[in-house]
């Protein structure tokens, strides 16, 4: 593997071209000449227009619906650009899709995070750079250097600056397993956190047991990692509702919104959704109580740390 390419290329499939293009703004480059489509029996085709020998190439490609489809775009163009002696190739995935099988919950299950994981360094990419996978410690499912961006520091400044006091904000858990990042989040707010405790009966169905912690007439956010079809936020947003809380907003670095969300969302008692642009919102989902923030700037920054072979951990640092 190659230290450093000769120059910075940036290419992107079709998951986000979006993103892509305003991270290759951002950096002064353009995005990469290629044709990322499908041949007339829904193969994928990936043609790339311009030499890349010796450069160092960041794909840009989050494997979010339709999840196959982006997944494949993004590792036959690693194996092209490998093939076309790329000095080194870089996959920036800003939603990892399958992040949530990640072990076995039950007898004969796949781990197929794992799996994703092995696919993408088998097909040629030198190194991933990310943001906030389901858990952490999905990043030891790679065999190559794995750079793990944050999105909790671009809501926290958003909530800052949307209230002029922050002294009744409560930052709340969604369940006992994201603990520990709203605990990282209050204390960007100075707040304090409640946790949800909850049931769930089956997969996508949730049950709200208890609150543990003070809401009443409090203005509390709900902090998570990605929210799919939004019943556990929903569910968690009237549990408060009913324990006294003013106002309720949510926030999550992921916005997949599958299936009935939106409709949840709309429906419910939050009052704001705001999200990350790592997965393009379609038409359809863009209603007034969503907010998308943008992730180019923190995206365009580690690129570019990257391909100087400086530290990625000192942006962490800036943002806190």
């Amino acid at each position: 593997m190659n230290i450093r390419g000769k120059d910075i290329k940036i290419f992107s499939g079709n998951s986000n071209r979006p993103l892509a293009e305003e991270i290759a703004n951002k950096m002064g480059l353009p995005v990469g000449a290629a044709t990322v489509g499908k041949f007339s029996d829904g193969e994928t085709l990936v043609n790339i227009k311009e030499v890349v020998r010796g450069s160092d190439v960041f794909i840009i490609q989050s494997t979010c619906p339709p999840v196959n489809d982006n997944l494949v775009e993004l590792l036959i163009m690693i194996d092209a650009l490998k093939r076309a002696s790329a000095g080194r190739i870089t996959a920036v995935i800003p939603y990892f899709g399958y992040a949530r099988q990640d072990r076995k919950a039950k007898a004969r299950d796949p781990i197929s995070a794992k799996l994703v994981a092995n696919l993408i360094t088998t097909a040629g990419a030198d190194r991933v750079l990310t943001m906030d996978f389901h858990v952490p410690q999905l990043q030891g499912f790679f065999d190559i250097p794995v750079d793990h961006l944050l999105g909790g520091a671009i809501l926290a400044r958003y909530f800052a600056g949307k209230f002029e006091k922050l002294d009744d904000i409560v930052i709340v858990s969604p369940d006992v397993g994201s603990v520990s990042r709203a605990r990282k989040f209050a204390q960007k707010l100075d707040s304090p956190i409640a946790i949800i405790d909850k049931r769930r009966p089956k997969a996508n169905v949730s049950e709200i047991m208890n609150i543990i912690g003070d809401v009443r007439n409090k203005r509390v956010i709900l902090v998570d990692d990605l929210i799919d079809t939004a019943g556990t936020v929903v569910n968690a947003a009237e549990a408060l509702n009913e324990f006294g809380a003013r106002e309720v907003y949510a926030c999550c670095t992921h916005g997949v919104l599958s299936g009935p969300a939106v409709e949840r969302i709309q429906n419910s008692p939050i009052k704001e959704l705001v999200t990350l642009n790592t997965i393009t919102l379609s038409p359809e989902k863009k209603i007034d109580k969503i907010t998308q923030l943008s992730v180019a700037d923190v995206f365009a920054e580690a690129i570019e740390r990257i391909y100087g072979n400086l530290s990625i951990s000192t942006l962490f640092t800036q943002e806190d």
